[in-house]
């Protein structure tokens, strides 16, 4: 998302405009996801439904993570890597003149100036990509061969652009990166000393901090913690257990045990009880057996995440697990143990929930509900409730009474 709006932002900016749709345009820009396979299938049909009458760029990760497929299944004019940022606007001059462009070259090294023009598409909510990269090397994960090694930006040119997009009414920050925990190690800092930047900042704002790396938490925790105290730092935490069973861990190359994500989780939640706890599991990884699987299940019912995001595994391109083909769990084993994984998690999700009907408090409205006439807000841990108002509620801050609890959210009302 961060991505798309730099690509939008620095395209107006050299005079082109932009249109709401694509039979009005001359050039259609994609700004592509690959992570996984059921992903990269759904933008390969979108970009064959782009009319053969437009030039069409793919930008994004797809191009760098299985250009084969592309190539074979797409009629494309060029190609813009990850983060493009402004040389998105050479590639579309040159498209425009009738060259073929394929212009990825750079996209693993290069770092994007966080001052570069933007279309938000929230006037509430600035999305902050704190670095690029990661320092992982997951048997999953193709996007490194996207994103590259890791490159984090400076804390004093994150800390101005909060300061800019606050002069600018922004009121919420999600800090962002493939994994936010490693920040800076490259440059000898880390996400504690950045959030201690943060919260030296003088303003009325949240601060949302993204995905983090068990492993990458483990050696900094007591400071993060302390980080964390701060009541404008949403009390939400994304920390990715992909499996309950440690071999299976191993096998995945995540490096960290089932005990060490169980003594973070413990950790965060000593201090903030009502934290929202997010995490990420991956059904049918090669190897994974059945009593691999109720390790998961049994995990799962033990820490009680409020937000599980379940994934079908799916071998990706150039992986070590794509190697694995003789440990391949059959597709039908995996729907199955992903259903089941699923059906877990939302009802869990159910039951953390129903916690909060009664709860009053403030909430941050950040986005238009799914009906005419709501809204959502977010709570201090980052809860989305949702309320009903004729009136423009976008950026206000509310007093509410929630009074109804769902898997995915709460239904308040204004007190």
């Amino acid at each position: 998302m961060a991505d798309g709006e730099v690509l939008a932002g620095c395209l107006a900016r050299a005079g082109h405009e932009l249109v709401h749709s694509v039979s009005c345009a001359d050039v259609v820009v994609y700004n592509t996801c690959a992570v996984k396979g059921p992903t990269e299938s759904r933008m390969v049909e979108a970009l064959k439904r782009v009319p053969k009458s437009k030039k069409l760029i793919v930008a994004g990760c797809l191009p760098s993570i299985n250009p084969e497929r592309l190539v074979r299944e797409v009629r494309f004019d060029g190609v813009a890597g990850p983060a493009a940022g402004e040389s998105i606007v050479g590639v579309v001059d040159r498209v425009l003149k009738g060259e073929i462009v394929m212009g990825i070259e750079s996209a693993v090294h290069d770092l994007p100036e966080l001052t570069l023009p933007r279309v938000s598409s929230s006037s509430v909510v600035s999305i902050v990509p704190v670095s690029y990269g990661c320092l992982g090397s997951c048997a999953y994960c193709c996007v490194v061969f996207a994103r590259g090694r890791l490159r984090s930006y400076s804390i004093a040119d994150i800390v101005c652009r909060v300061k800019a997009d606050l002069g600018l009414g922004f009121r919420e920050f999600w800090l962002t990166s493939q994994d936010v925990a490693c920040y800076g190690r490259d440059r000898g800092t880390n996400l504690c000393e950045l959030l201690k930047a943060l919260r030296a900042v003088d303003g009325d704002f949240r601060v949302r901090v993204g995905m983090m790396t068990p492993n990458m938490v483990l050696d900094m925790l007591e400071d993060l913690l302390e980080a964390f105290e701060d009541e404008r730092i949403f009390k939400f935490v994304h920390l990715p257990v992909q499996s309950g069973d440690d071999d299976v861990l191993r096998s995945m190359r995540r490096f960290y045990s089932v005990k060490d994500f169980r003594k973070l989780v413990d950790a965060f939640r000593r201090r903030f009880p009502t934290l929202t706890l997010a995490t990420d599991v991956i059904c049918g990884f090669p190897g994974e057996n059945d009593v691999a699987f109720k390790n998961t299940l049994q995990l799962m019912e033990q820490v009680r995440p409020d937000i599980v995001n379940v994934s079908k595994f799916f071998a990706r391109p150039k992986t070590s697990a794509a190697r694995m083909r003789e440990h391949f769990v059959p597709l039908a084993e995996i729907k199955k143990r992903s259903t089941a994984a699923a059906v877990l998690a939302r009802r869990i999700a159910f039951e953390n929930n129903q916690r909060w009907v009664g709860w009053k408090g403030s909430i941050l409205v950040d986005e238009k509900g799914k009906f005419s006439g709501s809204w959502v807000g977010r709570n201090f841990a980052y809860k989305p409730v949702t309320i009903m108002a004729a009136e423009n509620m976008m950026g206000k801050t509310l007093q509410v009474n929630v009074n109804r609890a769902f898997p995915t959210y709460l239904e308040g009302r204004r007190a």
